[in-house]
């Protein structure tokens, strides 16, 4: 098991951090197109942000913007949502397309679709962030991780299901969206939140994982401890497995939106 460091983020450790990472890279404040790489020979890795269900690649809009200012080459794509295997085989040709190291990024269900992206193409994946995200095993669903532990309001009391030809879409109750994915966002942005969430196939949730995380791919994870979706110790649990550092933030599950400086002050730890 690895000794890695643990740490915890406040909102102003977090701004500390970035700025302290902005004074050693020296690049300027305000990146020209030029200032996007340290050098010839040591660019600046690509980020990938990979969404979860029940939200979409919106969720990063914050990330985006302030790694865009920092002078990283974003990506947030679109996740299918349709299965895990068919989700990580599309964004695998995204990634193929990127010349350069990657950083992969994964919130919730985007932490198993980096985890068998980074197994399809090791090479190229400089390290992975998973922001309250899984981190399977060969064989392990994120149904099976996130029962692991008691903790996750998500289920038949708080979900509704949808059929559609070929399978069953996963949605939350907006009643209980807030309560159980969306906690630190005023009672109407959650409200609009549960209106226009991205539904998961049931069959997403429940496929198990073909690959575990690669040998010798730096390893973040983002501990929500305020997680009613995924329990704070099943994150615990997955990051200490595979020995990822750990990062704590006071959060909800939806730490993108929600914490989004916490976020990217790891993702750019990650990529230096």
């Amino acid at each position: 098991m690895s000794s890695k460091r643990n740490w915890k983020i406040t909102a102003t450790v977090a701004a500390g951090v970035v700025a302290l990472v902005a004074m050693v890279s020296a690049l300027p404040a305000h990146p020209t197109a030029q200032a996007a790489t340290v050098s010839d020979h040591d660019p600046k890795p690509t980020v990938v942000l990979i969404h979860g269900a029940f939200t979409d690649a919106s969720g990063w809009s914050s990330e985006v913007a302030e790694l865009q200012l920092d002078g990283y080459q974003v990506i947030a794509p679109a996740v299918p949502l349709r299965g895990l295997a068919s989700d990580s085989a599309y964004i695998t040709s995204v990634v193929r397309n990127i010349n350069g190291p990657v950083v992969l990024v994964g919130h919730s269900y985007g932490g198993e679709i980096a985890t068998e992206v980074a197994a399809s193409d090791p090479q190229q994946i400089k390290a992975i962030v998973y922001v309250a995200g899984f981190i399977p095993k060969p064989g392990e669903s994120a149904l099976q991780l996130s029962t692991k532990f008691p903790g996750s309001l998500l289920g038949p009391d708080t979900s509704y299901t949808v059929n559609f030809a070929g399978g069953t879409d996963l949605y939350i109750k907006p009643a209980d969206f807030r309560e159980v994915f969306a906690g630190d966002r005023t009672p109407g942005e959650a409200a609009v939140a549960a209106a226009t969430q991205r539904p998961a196939a049931n069959a997403a949730l429940n496929e198990p994982a073909a690959a575990g995380v690669p040998a010798g791919i730096p390893l973040y994870e983002i501990v929500a401890s305020q997680d009613k979706a995924i329990p704070p110790a099943a994150e615990e649990f997955m990051a200490q497995r595979a020995g990822a550092t750990i990062c704590r933030v006071d959060s909800a599950h939806d730490l993108p939106v929600s914490h989004p400086q916490a976020v990217v002050s790891v993702i750019e730890r990650a990529a230096h």
